[in-house]
């Protein structure tokens, strides 16, 4: 059932894995699209992947990139932390901590917008299972789903949680649901188009869909340029801007209702770039570089590193 973008083509790379070329962008089908950037995968293969700019919308997308059957190998990685929960390192132990704390605020975002009556979610790119737990502890009927099999198991080691498979997403009922979560992750999503038609139908009529992704016109992003780690190439297929994010909302019956910054993932990322740019750790200067894009962040959440986009039917 999954939806194909008649603007992509199938390429073949030396390895005889087929790779998606888009020739027109992929949230809203424009052919103004050019190279902007060539950025390296620092946490798995080392390869370097082009970023392409629609001159439209102002997506970013990673160009030529290993289909939905093919790009499981470049999330095998011990370092990769939604899917190993590794403790290796003080980044990925900042992680941890940053996370607990974070779960209480993303509870209270969903409840202050959602209320607190029938509460049905869908927690798309569940991980190992912490935010699902943390909101069926709450008293939340919760739906979890993700892809990789390491993750799926941690969720049930860890919380007792039965993770779903993706593919499930098509085959829930209409109208299901209160909220819809995806943190981090439709930048990750093949079937960008499939997911947001099937959320549109699965979600009630006064639901919220809740979408954090990176924002590439953030300071940080903006200072580190192609050593920007949230960039995160090849797993990332889509690098959202706040205008790109509005246009695909409304081609799927969305609105933005309203924009929350996620203010750690300034400081997160600056540390993960400075690593990628200098190959040692510099945490000063990534906290100063944290510090100045949660400046410019203020009064404006459109300028942050990583943005929470709370959307609801048209």
């Amino acid at each position: 059932m999954e939806s194909s973008l008649a603007s992509q083509s199938l390429h073949q790379h030396n390895t005889n894995q087929p790779l998606i070329h888009y020739n027109h962008c992929p949230v809203c089908q424009s052919g103004n699209i050019s190279k902007v950037l060539s950025v390296k995968d620092f946490t798995v293969s080392s390869n370097f992947f082009e970023i392409w700019h629609c001159n439209d919308c102002l997506l970013r997308f990673t160009q030529n990139i290993p289909d939905a059957n093919n790009i499981g190998v470049y999330y095998q990685s011990a370092a990769y932390v939604s899917h190993s929960d590794t403790n290796e390192g003080l980044i990925n132990r900042l992680y941890h901590i940053v996370r607990n704390y974070t779960l209480h605020l993303k509870r209270g975002l969903i409840e202050k917008e959602c209320g607190i009556q029938n509460r049905n979610l869908l927690d798309v790119g569940a991980g190992i299972g912490a935010f699902s737990n943390a909101m069926k502890m709450a008293g939340w009927n919760v739906t979890g789903l993700e892809p990789d099999a390491t993750a799926r198991q941690k969720a049930i080691e860890k919380f007792s949680l039965s993770l779903q498979l993706p593919e499930n997403l098509y085959q829930l009922e209409k109208d299901q649901f209160n909220a819809i979560t995806m943190w981090h992750v439709l930048e990750h999503v093949h079937d960008l188009h499939g997911y947001m038609e099937t959320f549109h139908r699965i979600l009630k009529a006064n639901g919220k869909l809740f979408i954090a992704v990176p924002n590439y016109t953030s300071n940080d992003a903006l200072h580190y340029g192609a050593y920007w780690a949230a960039y995160d190439v090849p797993r990332h297929l889509y690098h959202f801007s706040p205008q790109s994010m509005e246009t695909l909302a409304k081609l799927k019956g969305f609105r933005v209702k309203t924009f929350k910054p996620m203010w750690f993932d300034s400081f997160y990322v600056s540390m993960l770039s400075e690593q990628y740019k200098n190959g040692k750790a510099k945490n000063i200067a990534a906290l100063i570089n944290g510090f100045i894009s949660n400046l410019k962040t203020i009064g404006n959440p459109k300028n942050c590193s990583s943005v929470i986009y709370v959307l609801e039917k048209i």
